[in-house]
C-alpha cells in the first residue's frame, strides 16, 4: 500500500471536504479521493452556481421594476445569457479553488481517481481496509476541474476508517434519458448555450421550482409539471398553495396530478405527453426540457455490495453518527439518505470524525434540518408541517403573520408572504416553521436555533426583535399564535 491513513474519504462534496477538515484538525492523517471536482455538485453544479444564476434574475427584477422605486428606465434592459452564465461559472470556479487551499491548508491529501473499498478495515485488530484507486474516467469539463500537476493518483492506499461522501446525481424518468441538447438535467439547464423562449420543466421540488423561477424571470415561458397533487410537496401545504398563486401571477403555468407518458426530442424543440386522472392525453411543446424528478445515491462501483454494507431504498443505512452496517466504513451526505441537503451532509461529518476520534458527540437529528428554495419569492422551512402535527395526534396552537404587516417588507417593496409557526397547544413548544416571501433564507436559522434549544412560544414572544427589520414576523407570528399579534 501507497500510504496508510487514519480517515480516508471517497468524495469531496459539503460532506467530503468539511469531515476532511475537521478529521486534520483533530490530528488524524486524513485523504480524500475525488473523481473529478473538489467540491462536489454543490459548488460546481449545484447550491452555489444556481444562486449566483438566480442573483442575475433577481437584478434583472428589480431593474425591470425601477420605476417602482423611484428609478426612471429609459432604455430596455438587455442581457446576454452567456455573461450571466460566465459570471456563475467564476463563482463557482472561486469556490473550488477555495476548497483546494483549504484541504492543502489542513494538510489533506487529495488523491484523484476513481475509488474501489476493495477491504474494509478491522477496527478490533487495528488492520486497515485498502482503498484501489484507478485513473479518472471523467474528462475536466472546466479549467479549474482539471487534476494538478503533480497530485496523487492510481494506486492502494490503507485506511483504518473509511467515509463514503460520494454524493447522487440527477434522477431519471423510465425510458426519458436526458440528450444534453433539448432534454436536460441540471447541469445542463446550469449552462445554456442560448435563452429558450420557451421551457417546460418535470418536477416541482426545489431544484425544479428555481430553474422555473429562474428562466422565467428572465423571460422564458415556463411550464411546471407535477405527479403529484400539488407542487413543492415536501413543505406545508399553506406555504406551497401561496407559492402556487404567486408563481401562476409571474406567469409560470403550473399542471399538477399529471402523470408523464412520454418526452420527444426534435430539432427544434421537445415535447411532453401526459395524463391527468381519467382525460384525455394532452401534449406540451417547448423549446427545451428540465428533468427535476429528484436525485439518486452514488452508491454504485465502490465495492458496498461485496462488502455486505446495508443498502436499503438505494442508500447507505446509517446509524445517525455516520456508522454503517460494517464496521470501519462510514457514510455521509446525500449517499447516506434524506434530506439530501449539503448543509446536512456538512454537519453530518463532523459528527462522523468526531465519532471517529472518540469525542462525546451527538446523533443527527434529521428533523432539525432547515430546507431551503431560493425561488422568487423564497421558500423555507423546519420541523413539523400542521399535516404532519396532526396525523400525530397532536393538540396544536397555529401562529401566522402576513409580510404585508411588517414595515421592512413594505420598504422593501416585496409585501407578499407569510411566516406560519406550530406549537404544541400544551406545552407551546415550537413544533415547526414555514415561510415564504423577501429572505427568509435568512430568517429560517433563528428557528432552528429555537427548535434546538426547545423553545416554547413564550420564549419567542419574550425575545425583543429588533426594528424594522424581517424578523420582526416571527415575534409576530408567535404572538399570533395567542390571538395577540400587534400588527395584523
Amino acid at each position: 500500500m501507497e500510504t496508510i491513513y487514519d480517515v480516508l474519504i471517497i468524495g469531496s462534496g459539503p460532506g467530503g471536504y468539511v469531515a476532511a477538515i475537521r478529521a486534520a484538525q483533530l490530528g488524524l492523517k486524513t485523504a480524500i479521493v475525488e473523481r473529478e471536482h473538489l467540491g462536489g455538485i454543490c459548488l460546481n453544479w449545484g447550491c452555489i452556481p444556481t444562486k449566483a444564476l438566480l442573483r442575475s434574475a433577481e437584478v434583472h427584477h428589480l431593474a425591470a421594476a425601477a420605476q417602482k422605486y423611484g428609478f426612471a428606465a429609459n432604455t430596455q434592459l438587455d442581457f446576454k445569457i452567456q455573461d450571466i452564465v460566465g459570471r456563475s461559472r467564476k463563482v463557482s470556479g472561486e469556490l473550488n479553488k477555495g476548497v483546494a487551499f483549504l484541504l492543502k491548508k489542513n494538510k489533506v491529501d487529495v488523491i484523484w481517481g476513481e475509488a474501489l473499498i476493495a477491504k474494509a478495515p478491522d477496527p478490533a485488530s487495528a488492520t486497515p481496509g485498502e482503498v484501489t484507486v484507478s485513473a479518472p474516467t471523467r474528462q475536466a469539463v472546466e479549467p479549474q476541474h482539471a487534476v494538478p500537476a503533480g497530485a496523487k493518483g492510481a494506486g492502494t492506499y490503507g485506511a483504518h476508517h473509511i467515509i463514503i461522501a460520494t454524493g447522487a446525481r440527477p434522477r431519471t424518468l423510465p425510458g426519458i434519458a436526458p440528450d444534453g441538447q433539448n432534454i436536460w438535467t441540471y447541469f445542463e439547464a446550469m449552462k445554456p448555450a442560448e435563452m429558450p423562449k420557451s421551457l417546460i420543466v418535470i418536477g416541482s421540488g426545489a431544484i425544479g421550482i428555481e430553474f422555473a423561477s429562474f428562466y422565467r424571470t428572465l423571460g422564458a415561458e415556463v411550464t411546471v409539471v407535477e405527479a403529484l397533487p400539488r407542487i413543492l410537496p415536501a413543505e406545508d401545504a399553506e406555504i406551497s398553495q401561496l407559492a402556487h398563486k404567486a408563481f401562476e401571477k409571474q406567469g409560470i403555468k403550473i399542471i399538477t396530478g399529471a402523470q408523464v407518458s412520454n418526452v420527444a426530442s426534435y430539432s427544434d424543440g421537445v415535447s411532453v405527453s401526459y395524463a391527468r386522472g381519467d382525460a384525455p392525453l394532452e401534449t406540451l411543446r417547448a423549446d427545451k426540457l428540465i428533468l427535476a424528478v429528484g436525485v439518486v445515491a452514488n452508491v454504485e462501483n465502490i465495492g458496498l455490495v461485496a462488502l455486505g454494507v446495508a443498502m436499503p431504498k438505494g442508500v447507505v443505512a446509517t446509524d445517525g453518527f455516520g456508522r454503517t452496517s460494517v464496521p470501519g466504513i462510514y457514510a455521509i451526505g446525500d449517499v447516506a439518505g434524506p434530506p439530501m441537503l449539503a448543509h446536512k451532509a456538512e454537519h453530518e461529518g463532523v459528527i462522523c470524525v468526531e465519532t471517529i476520534k472518540g469525542l462525546d458527540t451527538h446523533a443527527l437529528e434529521r428533523h432539525l434540518i432547515p430546507g431551503c428554495t431560493y425561488c422568487n419569492p423564497q421558500i423555507a422551512s423546519i420541523g413539523l408541517t400542521e399535516a404532519a402535527a396532526r396525523e400525530k395526534g397532536i393538540d396544536i396552537r397555529i401562529g401566522r403573520f402576513s409580510n404585508r404587516g411588517n414595515g421592512k417588507s413594505i420598504a422593501l417593496g416585496e409585501p407578499d408572504g407569510l411566516v406560519k409557526t406550530i406549537f404544541d397547544a400544551a406545552t407551546g413548544k415550537l413544533l415547526g416553521a414555514h415561510l415564504i416571501g423577501a429572505e427568509v433564507t435568512e430568517l429560517i436559522h433563528s428557528f432552528a436555533m429555537a427548535l434546538k434549544m426547545g423553545a416554547r412560544d413564550q420564549d419567542l414572544i419574550h425575545t425583543v426583535f429588533p426594528h424594522p427589520t424581517l424578523s420582526e414576523m416571527i415575534h409576530e407570528s408567535a404572538l399570533s399564535s395567542e390571538g395577540r399579534a400587534i400588527h395584523m
